[in-house]
């Protein structure tokens, strides 16, 4: 892939066109995989990783080196196979294939995750989910988009047709939320303590992409994450109006070096908090 080293990646709109053609190539490297399936491999922290992970990883980060010459890039695997970097004032997070187990599993609940952070804060957000061809952007007006990006195309950033996302109001009587797969439990007491009406299980960063189409009011995440694993859904999410704080009610930072990129617990919101620790009879912070 060409891309110009001269762009000024700090434009979203720029950004998202020139990224187009590699996060396209790594969503076709995940379906090639995804349907004939892959072996699979485990890290030292006991997480699998295939080789649709490794080779989705490369394509953007090849792409990245470009776009962006010099800025620090910081991708799940490079740091699994022993990268280590220190502190930077602006960075990119990339999880090139987020939801692995799921994957694994056949479930096509995956998706590419590029974050872009200055100065702790995740300033710009793209989500793409390679089976539904479902693309998540902040754009350079400061609101998160919705295109489809198909991977049979070649369509460039101008031919998309493009959908403001918006946030719903959250109706406290029919609360709806995205649980993890994996550690949705956790969070069982926050739900029921705001009377959460129906919780849906769901994999990846694409639970922060429905929240902010409008398809649901919050996702708790009491469980281990990283910050690959959020920041651009963050970035889009609070774009569309909603919010991602950690429990005391503090929106969830970014640039954590010294503690591995490990999040904290966190809800994301549709709007603003419902709820935060010190409420009258809250959650244990580590769920039931």
């Amino acid at each position: 892939m060409q891309a110009n080293p001269e762009i000024d990646f700090t434009n979203p709109d720029a950004l998202i066109a020139a990224l187009l053609p590699a996060v396209r190539d790594a969503g076709r490297v995940e379906m090639a995989h995804f349907q004939k399936g892959v072996a699979i491999e485990q890290k030292a922290d006991r997480s699998p990783v295939t080789v649709a992970d490794r080779e989705a990883e490369a394509v953007l980060l090849t792409a990245l080196s470009r776009i962006a010459p010099g800025v620090q890039l910081v991708a799940e695997e490079d740091i699994a196979a022993g990268a280590t970097h220190g502190y930077a004032r602006r960075f990119f997070l990339i999880d090139a294939l987020d939801g692995t187990r799921l994957f694994i599993r056949g479930k096509p609940e995956f998706s590419i995750n590029v974050a872009y952070v200055e100065d702790g804060r995740a300033a710009f957000g793209l989500i793409f989910l390679p089976p539904s061809e479902r693309l998540f952007v902040t754009r350079s007006d400061g609101s998160a988009y919705e295109a489809r990006l198909s991977l049979a195309g070649d369509e460039a950033f101008s031919a998309l047709n493009w959908k403001k996302l918006e946030t719903r109001a959250p109706d406290r009587n029919a609360l709806v939320a995205f649980n993890s797969r994996s550690t949705g439990g956790a969070s069982a007491h926050l739900l029921a303590e705001l009377n959460v009406h129906e919780a849906r299980p769901l994999g990846s960063a694409m639970k922060f992409c429905l929240i902010a189409a409008g398809e649901g009011d919050l996702y708790a995440r009491f469980g281990e994450t990283c910050e690959w694993d959020t920041a651009a859904g963050q970035a889009i999410l609070e774009a569309a109006g909603g919010s991602v704080t950690t429990l005391d009610g503090k929106p969830l930072t970014y640039g954590h070096f010294a503690r591995g990129f490990r999040n904290p617990h966190f809800v994301a919101w549709g709007r603003q908090p419902l709820w935060r620790s010190g409420d009258e009879a809250s959650p244990n912070a580590r769920g039931a």
